[in-house]
């Protein structure tokens, strides 16, 4: 159960500092953690095929990807 609280809340931090980097509007709670949690899934799977890591652990790296996910996420999401 704490687990899903963690990543909760890292999807929802991800999403929001995101938003910020994109400049998109304000949506809430909830789309900042499908887009965090979606977005670190993305980042992940990308940076797992690329062989430059994985957010499998919370560490500043795993970070980094989740965020680079994230961003790519809205930027694709932008292009629709």
């Amino acid at each position: 159960m704490l687990n899903v609280l963690v990543w909760i809340i890292f999807g929802a931090l991800v999403g929001w500092i995101a938003s910020i980097i994109m400049k998109t509007r304000r949506r809430g709670l909830i789309r900042n953690i499908i887009v965090g949690l979606v977005g670190a899934f993305l980042g992940g799977f990308l940076a797992s095929l690329l062989g430059i890591g994985s957010v499998q652990t919370f560490t500043v790296e795993g970070f980094a990807i989740a965020l680079g996910g994230a961003v790519l996420l809205i930027w694709l999401l932008r292009r629709l």
